[in-house]
């Protein structure tokens, strides 16, 4: 297993999906209304060149990639200049590009989480892109389905698609071979996943068979929804006025309470999902759902690991993807067409390969995984190409600003089953009367 040194470079990127942001978001549509005047002047020099902000949200490798992506970009564009600023990571750029549309000065492009654009985009200062992304030099069909659909709002593209993931299954093959059970191979199922992490749960050896967040946050809940989609379940109902997932709720819920009653999942008390993490690269946990991000830290621990998509109810490959976004922000018509160009510019397949790599994204598009840099890449990642594959089904959340309600709803509930304080029937009873008020509320 020959994965690169690099940590992961999302900032907190098992907290993302990875938080419920209800009130945050909530918050947000009360702030929504910008202030008097665009940003921070026209950023037009007396040489003509243009200046823009960028609120990056990086840390540690991501925030070194973007830097070398940016001097780049201002080394071959003479007539347009990226500044870095902001100074916040992405786990709080919500409330920070609120706060900065309220008042008036906001950045031209900032990183913000997918699961915030809907609410976001409400804003009359967040740039449409539509024309962008189907204008530049890769067909937008080229670019993998879930990068699209997370970034397209009502239809129209709100935002450029900046960092892609999809969840699989990693395996401990040590703690596989110890118990002399099989590894799990593509088109298992969740009954399947069920037995193979009771028969490796082991409590005289401290050793779990999986794991699940239990703290009601959005990496509580996007687990379940690959489940909910392959029953036949959406997360809003067509005519959008209700849940969608009322029946197949149910009994994906049923599946998390089989572990639970088999006391053979780890319930991580924690937000961020961190002790989960830690527990399966201590060699504790047999199974761990999870995406590319932890590979390098899995690796990192010495762990001998194995990955495998998803399991379904139908045998059919069925999965999530989490997408981010640049999203551009309207400072006037020079520094749009500024911030246009370089997120267009970011997009394309010779700078997607770069952050991919440092930054731990999967490809944007078929054409940067064709790529001699990426097929290096994934032929020397032990399981990488397994993520790859797998947004071939991947599916995203929807971008709806009623969302993070919807996902509040669902996380007490998935908790609730977890920790065996109610019926499956009777949380989902729950989460629906809850979800169900935030999606009358008008918008």
């Amino acid at each position: 297993m020959a994965v690169g040194p690099h940590r992961p470079a999302r900032p907190s990127r098992r907290s993302v999906l990875r938080r419920g942001g209800g009130a945050a978001v909530g918050a947000a549509a009360a702030a929504l209304v910008p202030g008097c005047g665009a940003g921070s002047g026209d950023g037009v020099g007396p040489d003509g060149r243009v200046t823009i902000e960028l609120w990056h949200g990086q840390t540690d490798t991501g925030r070194a990639a973007i830097e070398a992506l940016v001097k780049e970009f201002n080394r071959t564009h003479p007539d347009i200049r990226v500044d870095f600023g902001g100074g916040v990571l992405a786990d709080v750029m919500l409330q920070k590009v609120t706060a900065a549309l309220a008042s008036g000065s906001y950045p031209d492009v900032a990183y913000v989480f997918g699961s915030d654009l809907a609410g976001i985009a409400r804003s009359p200062q967040v740039v449409d892109l539509t024309d962008t992304v189907r204008s530049g030099p890769v067909p937008w069909s080229d670019y993998w389905t879930p990068a699209r659909e997370a970034v397209t709002v009502n239809g129209r593209v709100r935002a450029a698609p900046a960092l892609l993931d999809a969840l699989a299954v990693v395996c401990n093959k040590k703690l596989f071979r110890a118990a002399g059970v099989p590894l799990p191979e593509p088109g298992w199922t969740w009954q399947e996943f069920q037995e193979t992490a009771k028969r490796l749960n082991d409590p005289s050896r401290g050793v779990f068979g999986t794991g699940w967040p239990g703290v009601g946050d959005e990496d509580t809940v996007w687990r379940l929804w690959p489940m909910v989609w392959d029953l036949g379940g959406e997360v809003i109902a067509a005519n959008g006025r209700g849940i969608g997932f009322a029946e197949a709720g149910v009994r994906a819920l049923e599946t998390v309470q089989a572990l639970a009653r088999d006391r053979s999942v780890y319930i991580d008390p924690k937000p961020g999902t961190e002790q989960m993490y830690q527990v399966f690269a201590s060699g504790r946990m047999a199974m761990v759902a999870t995406g590319p991000w932890q590979l390098p830290d899995i690796a990192q621990a010495d762990i001998d690991y194995h990955v495998v998509p998803l399991p379904s109810y139908s045998r059919r490959p069925m999965t999530i993807s989490g997408p981010d976004t640049w999203t551009v922000f309207d400072n006037g018509a020079a520094r749009v067409r500024a911030a246009r160009t370089f997120v267009g510019w970011l997009m394309q397949p010779r700078q997607d390969v770069r952050w991919d790599i440092q930054a731990g994204s999967l490809p944007l598009s078929r054409s940067t995984q064709s790529l001699p840099e990426w097929t290096a890449r994934a032929a020397g990642t032990e399981g990488l190409p397994v993520f790859t594959h797998a947004l071939e089904s991947a599916r995203v959340r929807p971008a709806h600003p009623a969302y993070p309600q919807i996902s509040e709803a669902l996380g007490e509930a998935v908790v609730a089953v977890l920790l065996s304080r109610s019926s499956p029937a009777a949380a989902l009873r729950r989460c629906a009367d809850q979800a169900n008020a935030a999606l009358l509320i008008p918008r």
